[in-house]
């Protein structure tokens, strides 16, 4: 049987031929609405590669890749410009972003607007929250980056992003997916504290257990056998259960 999307998808790209020629307007909304279909069928998952994409931001041009030059990367999507959640949260990443740079991780933003009401709503993210941007944020107003990464969700919104969190390792692979919905701000100190762990588990066979933060202990991974263990932690570890092994946090520094 043939795939309905790809038959809507079919059926859109005929139509948008018809009235390109004559209303380029319409061809520009049907182009929006078949990003949309797309990115509904689309979905991305754990340790699939992050896709890569080229975006005017507020700080210039940029491909993603390129812009990621080795460091991890925390994309973060917006609704829209100009609305308060969106700005308190802009504002709180600016406060927080010392910290991001000392975990090796940069941060950019993104929302469905065009790039000149993005440099006009960063005046007011500093006037009202205290902090300049300094880091950039991608004007996605034809949707290509949210559609590329399924950040709109037809049924909470069609034509809007939900607040969406993708942190990407060095690798180029997603480690952690996040979405909200666009009445909820999100907790920026949590996904510092995921990327803790994201990093730490990367670079040792732990886990880490839950309410976890940094320098607190953590447990051997079930696929570590004792004998393998040892070595990697000759100091030992606890045994709660045969499962259950717990070590002081390997030190990794940030």
């Amino acid at each position: 049987m043939y795939d309905p999307g790809i038959l809507a998808i079919a059926f859109i790209n005929i139509i948008a031929w018809r009235v390109s020629s004559t209303c380029p307007i319409y061809c520009l909304l049907i182009t929006k609405y078949l990003n949309v279909i797309e990115s509904h069928r689309m979905s991305l998952q754990l340790g699939d590669a992050a896709p890569d994409f080229h975006a005017d931001t507020t700080e210039g041009r940029i491909r993603f890749y390129d812009w990621m030059n080795g460091a991890w990367a925390v994309l973060f999507s917006h609704p829209k410009d100009f609305t308060p959640v969106c700005t308190t949260e802009l504002g709180e990443v600016a406060r927080l972003k010392s910290r991001f740079d000392r975990r090796n991780v940069k941060v950019i933003g993104l929302s469905v607007d065009p790039l000149d009401a993005h440099k006009r709503w960063a005046s007011d993210i500093k006037e009202t929250q205290g902090y300049s941007m300094n880091f950039p944020l991608i004007a996605d107003d034809d949707l290509r980056v949210s559609t590329l990464y399924g950040m709109i969700h037809p049924n909470a919104d069609a034509a809007e992003t939900v607040r969406a969190v993708f942190v990407i390792g060095a690798d180029k692979r997603i480690k952690l997916m996040i979405t909200y919905p666009a009445t909820t701000g999100r907790n920026f100190e949590e996904i510092l504290r995921v990327i803790d762990s994201l990093q730490l588990t990367a670079d040792f066979d732990v886990a880490t257990p839950v309410n976890w933060s940094y320098g607190d202990d953590v447990i051997i991974i079930p696929a570590l056998s004792d004998e393998q263990a040892r070595e990697q932690f000759p100091a030992g570890w606890d045994s709660v259960r045969p499962y259950i092994r717990v070590i002081h946090q390997p030190s990794r520094g940030h």
